[in-house]
């Protein structure tokens, strides 16, 4: 299941403007970039646990009334634009809520120390031949 399927869709709104994007002077006469909006700080969709985290991860991106603004002018199509901002949205939720593993203590093997100190050895030995002997 993933984080956007907990997302309540009614949350969410969509404003369409002028592109920038590729379209030559198509973009000059159609509204084909999508911004999406979503108010995080007022959103019902997680639990307060969860938004805290939210709020923590994405708060620089944030506006001033906690809005999570993405926006998407890739496409010359609305529509494809509109799924593009589910998309970006998706992948943040993602990273919002990724927790690392827990990193495990490991000793090195005796045979993982016994080959770090042949090579010493073996570099020393190249070394020593380098040095001029006194007579």
């Amino acid at each position: 299941m993933s984080y956007l399927d907990q997302v309540m869709l009614h949350e969410i709104e969509f404003e369409v403007t002028r592109s920038s994007g590729p379209g030559g002077q198509n973009v000059n006469r159609t509204n084909s970039a999508v911004i999406l909006r979503w108010n995080l700080v007022d959103s019902q969709s997680f639990t307060p646990e969860k938004r805290l985290q939210l709020l923590t991860y994405l708060g620089p991106r944030l506006t001033r009334a906690g809005d999570l603004l993405i926006r998407s002018e890739e496409s010359r199509d609305k529509e494809t634009n509109r799924k593009r901002c589910f998309e970006k949205l998706e992948d943040l939720l993602e990273k919002a809520f990724f927790v690392p593993k827990k990193r495990k203590k490991t000793r090195p093997t005796r045979g993982s120390k016994e080959r770090r100190h042949e090579t010493k050895s073996r570099r020393s030995d190249v070394k020593k031949t380098r040095k001029r002997i006194d007579f």
